[in-house]
């Protein structure tokens, strides 16, 4: 007989139980800040992301959070499991992809809950969300606006639309966040023009930036990058996003538009070296805006 689990609250008595397990890594590029400010936003995630749910059409009770991070956290909270994972810089994101999957393998083989909400961009996923949708749970990916235009978005960044497209819902953090403290990074959120910055600083900050990173990328994983920006001329999610959140951390501002393209310019540049004049002569659709 399947075990009946309580709300913790009486607000969704009646409705369908979701457990969801969040990449804090993921969240915190989702909502355009950097990690530290996670430790904030987990005190609300809970309220957080039942708001969000809700806003999205899914009225659940949201019973228990997974927490993966590398940072150690002494916080408590109710209906809030922590997963220590390494850092992506150590191992390319292969210990949450093991701890997150594993979970969500559990849950669903033992009939845990009958929704599972995934906050992840990692590809690699999308078989074991479509195992777990063979076991009748719905998966719901959380998702930024751009989700909204998949079409789009299929040509823009290809491994993350198709990530998506597995999901039951796409569930969209958008502008309701800021109440909970977050600042999405995309939506209706109030938008204030970057401060001017001299050409030259920028691009010494963005070049100390992009070294620091590619020192600490193991040997296995630069080839396997140089191989991949070969034939594309964007770069990967993965890749884009640790390097935002650097850059951020430097200048305290996102980026435009333009000082990102110069970013993804430079990775490229260093990457493949004489390789990178060749690879830009490829079709325009496969470049990342």
């Amino acid at each position: 007989m399947k075990r009946q689990h309580s709300s913790p609250s009486g607000a969704h008595h009646g409705a369908e139980s979701c457990i969801a397990l969040i990449d804090a890594r993921f969240l915190a590029w989702l909502q355009g800040q950097t990690e530290a400010a996670q430790d904030n936003t987990r005190q609300h995630l809970h309220t957080l992301l039942g708001h969000t749910l809700a806003h999205n059409g899914l009225e659940l009770n949201l019973r228990r959070i997974y927490w993966y991070s590398d940072s150690s956290d002494e916080q408590v909270l109710d209906a809030q499991i922590s997963r220590a994972v390494l850092p992506h810089s150590q191992d390319g994101g292969l210990s949450i992809l093991r701890a997150l999957g594993a979970d969500l393998k559990r849950l669903s083989e033992r009939g845990a809950c009958q929704h599972i909400l995934v906050g992840s961009d990692d590809e690699r996923l999308i078989s074991l969300i479509d195992e777990a949708q063979l076991h009748g749970v719905a998966v719901h990916l959380l998702a930024d606006e751009a989700s909204r235009n998949m079409a789009q978005l299929q040509r823009d960044d290809s491994g993350w639309a198709r990530l998506l497209s597995q999901a039951d819902h796409r569930v969209v953090l958008a502008a309701q966040s800021v109440r909970e403290g977050a600042q999405p990074r995309h939506g209706n959120a109030p938008v204030h023009a970057a401060p001017a910055a001299d050409p030259e600083q920028l691009r010494e900050q963005l070049n100390t930036v992009i070294q620091t990173w590619w020192t600490e990328e193991p040997e296995d994983l630069r080839e396997e990058l140089r191989e991949e920006l070969q034939n594309t001329r964007g770069i990967p999610q993965e890749v884009d996003r640790q390097l935002l959140l650097g850059v951020r951390r430097v200048l305290e501002r996102a980026l435009s538009f333009q000082e990102k393209k110069l970013l993804r310019e430079m990775v490229r540049d260093l990457v493949l070296g004489p390789q990178a004049a060749a690879a830009n002569t490829l079709p325009p659709g496969d470049h990342m805006n």
